[in-house]
């Protein structure tokens, strides 16, 4: 199941106490002081891994905590560090404070950003001995830390974004040009989900993902919402799939200003229009479709019969 949305709560580990404890010394009547320092705790540390492509696991463990740092002892013994938590989560995860302030974007495989750092470990009696005090009976407590409740959002990290009404073909299309094996229906909203796909033509490889339908009003929350508006934004090229059967120019023209309200910036993307299903139609006047969506690139293709669809992967391969 693909989950792209999760709040759980994580806290870095306390730091340990510092010990007060005394040694016998020939030549100091109380014994001298031997109390050692608290280890630190340890940290909360996210870290991206290309093995994950969800969110699913959160849904079902929603604490994480490190260890905490272990007291100092006698003998000036400082006491062990704890362990950090290590939580791996899919490439493209957002880590948020709140919806409005970000922490990390963990956009690259391996990359690790630290959320909640361990509690320092207290000081034992004997990092207080001086010459004039040489008997402290001091230690201080490790440092306690809070709880903190996160936001991870994950947006997917793809090459190639289909965008376009539902049942406009994209998950039609993804099947055609990729190893992916989307639902393929004959109703609204069948894609409930984002799929990626790794399409292999001529001399390159790229990721396409097909984002689940769009309609008006989709910004606002609308039909699917903004759920998976946010896939789109980490894409190079839109292909925006049009039912050349079913009002294409309109359902563009709703679809950019859609894309606008989200506020996504077009005008730093690469995008073409695919017109579907062109095997349902005996006669096409290719030269009044081109006009109407001037100056974008218009490719008329059937994902279902897989006719022209060379011609539009050629100039994705050209702008990836």
């Amino acid at each position: 199941m693909f989950i792209d949305y999760a709040k759980i709560t994580i806290k870095s580990g306390n730091g340990g106490d510092g010990c007060v404890s005394f040694r016998r010394e020939k030549f100091i009547p109380k014994g001298g002081p031997d109390g050692g320092n608290g280890g630190r705790g340890g940290d909360v540390v996210f870290k991206a891994t290309k093995h994950e492509n969800t969110l699913l696991k959160f849904r079902f463990q929603k604490f994480f905590i490190a260890q905490n740092g272990q007291n100092g002892s006698s003998n000036n013994k400082t006491g062990r560090n704890g362990t950090d938590i290590i939580i791996e989560v899919p490439v493209g995860t957002v880590i948020k404070e709140n919806q409005s302030n970000v922490l990390a974007d963990l956009d690259a495989d391996q990359k690790e950003f630290i959320v909640s750092f361990g509690g320092a470990g207290g000081k034992g009696n004997a990092h207080f001995a001086t010459s004039t005090n040489q008997t402290p009976k001091l230690a201080t407590k490790g440092k306690k830390t809070q709880e903190q409740e996160i936001i991870l959002e994950l947006k997917l990290i793809a090459d190639v974004g289909l965008v376009g009404f539902p049942n406009a073909g994209k998950s039609s299309l993804l099947q055609a040009i990729s190893n992916a094996t989307p639902q393929v229906a004959n109703y609204p909203f069948t894609t409930l989900t984002p799929h990626l796909g790794y399409v292999s033509h001529n001399d390159k490889e790229f990721v396409v993902a097909d984002i689940p339908g769009l309609i008006e009003g989709a910004s606002q929350g609308k039909g699917m919402g903004v759920r998976f508006l946010r896939h789109i934004e980490r894409t190079k090229i839109l292909i925006f799939i049009l039912d050349i059967t079913d009002n294409p120019k309109e359902h563009f023209e709703v679809l950019i200003k859609e894309l606008k309200s989200y506020g996504l910036d077009l005008q730093s993307k690469k995008f073409a229009i695919a017109l579907n299903k062109i095997d349902l139609i005996d006669k096409i006047n290719k030269e009044t479709y081109k006009k109407q969506f001037n100056p974008h690139n218009v490719y008329f293709i059937s994902a279902l019969k897989k006719t022209n669809l060379k011609e539009l992967l050629d100039w994705i391969n050209k702008n990836i």
